[in-house]
């Protein structure tokens, strides 16, 4: 029997190992819910509860696969990067809010925006990364896993007095990414298994992303949602892609920051957890929760395909410059 070429044809789509697994669970949790619910073994594969347990385990991986010896310029890059991420976020969010008030524009709240845009998908950017970039770039999302789930939407919102900021957040991520850390440097052996670990990993972490997710929910969000989306792709992710070349790309132009560009399956749950810590967001939680949901299958998408455009358009600049040709309009 002729062998299905199923991992190839996968990888040929940009960032497929992580998008198409997410599309397959978001299609599966729309069309037949109950089957990823029906317990066992099976919801604890690929049901959307498992995530955290797949997300933990990358991030433990990628922390095992540090050498602290080279700590410090993957460090630094994904601290120019998580500045920038949630930098951008805090600042679009915070100007919705004073500008338009807790109502938000045209129903986007502050509280969705900053959930929206200070989040982004860190398995994802880690398989863009190993794509497009270098080690040291695939090294950053150490620090990047740092945004995930709702701690710097809750210390956005708490600076304005509207939510409790959850330090034990940054507890939970510090430390699956050092033990990792820690018993990679420890026996060698420990980081190369978990190197190799890493790629099973993603296709499962996609898929119970995607099972979190309906696409009944972009259409619920409307217009708001596909916005949200958008701005979570263009302006976000344009903002990391030239403040990441601006520091690291004076020898050559990556296309690596724009992996920040989108918004993470986790970030679903954001508004739910900032309004169980503040009542008073409880009326605006369900519209936000359905804007993050579209801008997480929006940005699921787009994301990829964007960068790997990206990427073909400095390709495309550096061999016509190497070449002595003329170089089409800079990305």
């Amino acid at each position: 029997m002729k062998s299905v070429k199923i991992i190839k044809t996968v990888q040929k789509f940009p960032g497929g190992m992580m998008v198409i697994p997410l599309l397959l669970g978001c299609v599966v949790n729309t069309l037949f819910p109950g089957f990823l619910r029906i317990g066992g073994f099976t919801s604890a594969l690929l049901s959307n509860s498992a995530a955290s347990t797949f997300v933990a385990l990358f991030i433990f991986c990628c922390g095992a696969s540090i050498n602290v010896r080279q700590i410090g310029k993957p460090f630094y890059k994904g601290g120019v990067l998580i500045v920038t991420k949630v930098g951008a976020g805090i600042l679009i969010g915070t100007l919705v809010g004073k500008i338009f008030g807790p109502a938000g524009f045209l129903t986007i709240t502050p509280l969705a925006c900053i959930a929206a845009l200070t989040n982004s998908n860190s398995v994802m950017y880690s398989i863009l990364a190993q794509q497009y970039g270098e080690p040291t770039d695939v090294g950053a999302v150490s620090v990047l896993a740092l945004k995930d789930g709702p701690f710097f939407t809750m210390i956005a919102l708490g600076l304005t007095g509207m939510a409790n900021i959850p330090f034990m957040s940054v507890v939970a991520v510090l430390i699956p990414l050092g033990l990792g850390m820690l018993l990679g440097n420890l026996d060698e052996d420990v980081r190369s298994m978990c190197e190799k670990g890493q790629p099973i990993i993603v296709p499962f972490n996609g898929f119970c992303l995607g099972a979190g997710m309906n696409l009944m929910d972009v259409v619920k969000a409307g217009i708001p949602g596909i916005i949200l989306g958008l701005i979570s792709l263009i302006v976000t992710g344009f903002i990391c892609y030239w403040v990441y070349n601006l520091f690291f790309g004076r020898k050559k132009k990556t296309a690596v920051g724009f992996g920040c560009g989108n918004t993470a399956g986790n970030a679903v749950a954001t508004p739910a957890a900032v309004a169980e810590a503040d009542p008073t967001m409880a009326a605006i939680a369900p519209v936000a929760t359905a804007q993050v949901a579209a801008a997480c299958v929006i940005t699921a998408l787009l994301c990829p395909l964007v960068t790997a455009w990206l990427a073909k358009r400095l390709e495309a600049k550096e061999a016509a410059k190497n070449g002595g040709g003329k170089a089409p309009a800079s990305a």
